[in-house]
């Protein structure tokens, strides 16, 4: 009876294990053209998948938006995937991998988790069009070393130093680094970072330029700012560069002890072109007339005009003293505004050829009155020009030649000739003036005289045209 009972446990004992052997033997051929159990590769269950699948599962994964590089100007540069044919593939990887893979050790996987793998692919693209990419980048000049220079040019804004061998690029190890990072899916690469860029040595002549250029910055360094009205002339490199002492190359000369030359001279030039620029006295003006177009005024006595030479005095020595400061300029004449624009927008208007006479204050027209000026026919005119009101007198007796004139109110605007009322007169305007016309002054009604007289100060500017 025990002997049976020992056959049959023996005999299911052997049953159990044949089935357990079976059935891992079943699983081992199962595995045999597959991944093993428990196998995952970049979070992928890969377990019985054949290299086909696996591989397009794995390609689906990889996302790459591209390449990112910036220079040391801070100017941004991307290779898109898309660029240059980029594509992904793991099958080589993979079957290196399941060559390795023992199928009868695939319970290894479920004691060790040795199935978790993490697995790069295989990157490839068009290595053409990728450096053709590269080589159209402004950063790769393709320069050699040997090339780059260190010389003063003289440009715009005056002198500035071009010095090719601070800072340059290592080209060849800038390309190396830019082809790992895109083969690597990096994002971005800063060439700075990366140790792009280095400084090369310098020869006597070089380090003499550098020298040179020390000298020139601290000349060129200029703070004085001429104001002429709402105009603003800054006395900057653009200026003192072109008041150098110059050799007969054409570079900068120096004195015995080593210091830049300053040409007096061209320190002067420069202030008699301002005032050639900036003085109005006697200069055709464009002026916008009440009647609505635009007249060209030519002469007369008022505007601007610059002491030229208290200015050529004044800034010779400012300069060499190295000042900073506003600076208005000395005049021999003023207007009540400086500036080209020197009339501004109070002023006496005096349209000859309509026979009426204007007078704004800040813009407003407070006057406006008919007139009778010069008699043409007679060439007698009144003459054109901008003027200006530089007196003010009452119960005046104006005489001439041929004539004795009491007047109420005078005001005159150039020698002899003014704004006054005319008693004698019971019109005025319209044709008047070519045949009954004055001596020249403009004839007022006493009303508007009257009124303009106390109103208007004097340096008021008077535009008188045809």
């Amino acid at each position: 009876m025990r002997k049976s009972v020992i056959k049959g446990i023996f005999a299911g004992v052997s049953i159990i294990l044949l089935s357990l052997i079976a059935m891992y033997l079943g699983l081992v051929f199962y595995y045999k053209d597959g991944f093993s159990y428990g196998t995952w590769i970049n979070g992928i269950y890969c377990t019985g998948k054949s290299i086909n699948e696996v591989n397009e599962e794995l390609i689906k994964q990889c996302s790459y938006e591209g390449l990112t590089i910036t220079d040391c100007d801070g100017k941004s540069y991307t290779i898109l995937p898309e660029d240059v044919g980029l594509s992904y593939d793991y099958k080589n990887t993979l079957e290196l991998y399941l060559e390795r893979q023992n199928p009868y050790l695939w319970v290894d996987n479920l004691i060790e988790k040795s199935g978790e793998k993490s697995m790069e692919p295989q990157v490839s693209y068009d290595k053409t069009a990728f450096d053709h990419l590269l080589s159209q980048m402004d950063f790769l000049t393709g320069k050699e070393d040997e090339d780059r220079v260190v010389r003063l040019q003289k440009g715009d804004e005056g002198y500035y130093l071009v010095n090719e061998r601070v800072h340059v690029l290592d080209e060849a190890l800038a390309c190396r680094l830019i082809k790992e990072a895109f083969e690597g899916f990096q994002k971005e690469l800063d060439l700075e970072a990366a140790g792009c860029y280095r400084d090369l040595p310098l020869t006597e002549k070089m380090k003499e330029q550098i020298a040179l250029w020390d000298k020139l910055e601290e000349y060129q360094d200029c703070g004085i700012v001429y104001q002429l009205g709402e105009d603003r002339i800054p006395i900057d490199g653009s200026v003192v560069c072109n008041w150098l002492v110059l050799n007969e190359d054409g570079s900068p000369a120096l004195d015995e002890a080593g210091n830049l030359c300053t040409d007096e001279k061209l320190v002067w030039q420069f202030i008699d072109d301002l005032a050639d620029e900036y003085d109005t006295v006697g200069k055709t003006r464009s002026f916008h007339a009440t009647r609505g177009d635009i007249v060209m005024v030519e002469g007369g006595i008022y505007g601007n005009k610059i002491d030229r030479q208290a200015e050529k005095e004044y800034l010779l020595k400012a300069f060499l003293e190295k000042r900073i400061e506003n600076h208005i300029p000395a005049y021999t004449q003023m207007a009540r505004k400086q500036g080209k624009d020197d009339i501004g927008d109070t002023y006496i208007e005096v349209d000859m050829t309509n026979q009426m006479m204007y007078y704004y204050v800040e813009g407003e027209l407070m006057i406006e009155t008919p007139v009778v000026t010069g008699n043409t026919s007679l060439r007698r005119g009144t003459p054109v020009g901008t003027n200006y009101v530089y007196n003010k007198q009452k119960n005046r007796i104006l005489r001439g030649e041929d004539y004795a004139s009491q007047v109420m109110f005078w005001i005159p605007v150039k020698g002899a000739i003014g704004i006054h009322d005319a008693s004698w007169r019971a019109k005025y305007g319209g044709e008047i003036y070519k045949t009954n016309g004055s001596h020249g002054c403009i004839n007022t009604p006493l009303e508007e005289v009257s009124k303009l007289y106390d109103m208007v100060e004097i340096g008021t500017p008077c535009v008188m045209f045809y």
